[in-house]
């Protein structure tokens, strides 16, 4: 069974991991075009249901009018 030779410092711990979470990025976003909502890219708007210039999800306002 692998043992370690000496113990990990927390300063040596903290310094690995740092590089690895400074690494990670937040989703990238934009505003949608049709409505100005925030949105990520390359989703469906959820306030208008549009996505690149075409509607591919009814929102509910359209489904009550509709009804």
């Amino acid at each position: 069974m692998a043992t370690p030779k000496s113990r990990v410092s927390h300063a040596r711990t903290h310094k690995r991991k740092s590089e690895w979470i400074g690494a990670l990025t937040a989703p990238e976003v934009t505003t949608c075009p049709h409505c100005g909502e925030v949105i990520q890219n390359y989703r469906a708007c959820g306030e208008c249901g549009f996505y690149r210039g075409r509607q591919v999800i009814k929102t509910a306002s359209e489904e009550k009018k509709e009804a």
